[in-house]
């Protein structure tokens, strides 16, 4: 069974690739972060390097509201999950110095 494509909005696919682009991490990390197919972000990167970002999606139908809100549900889960991961780095070094 297939699952159906998962439409992204113009918003969310320019902040995942300013994520990847400002994170230092590989797409595939970046992707996983995101709950994004790799080929989804290695996409919108390689359109946002040739200037044709906009053009990604163009032809979609608007997203619903909930739709909306899961994008940006996502976006937050992915901010936390840094912010996890910092404190655990800092634990680990702080455990080290102990």
């Amino acid at each position: 069974m297939e699952l159906p494509r998962t439409q992204y909005s113009q918003e969310f696919r320019k902040e995942s690739v300013k994520f990847f682009k400002e994170s230092g991490l590989t797409l595939v990390e970046a992707a996983k972060r995101l709950s994004l197919p790799k080929g989804t972000l290695k996409n919108c990167v390689y359109a946002d390097k040739r200037g044709e970002l906009a053009l990604v999606g163009k032809h979609q139908k608007s997203l619903t509201e909930v739709e909306l809100e899961l994008s940006r549900v996502k976006r937050e889960l992915v901010e936390v999950k840094m912010g996890r991961d910092f404190i655990r780095k800092c634990a680990m070094y702080f455990a080290k110095l102990s």
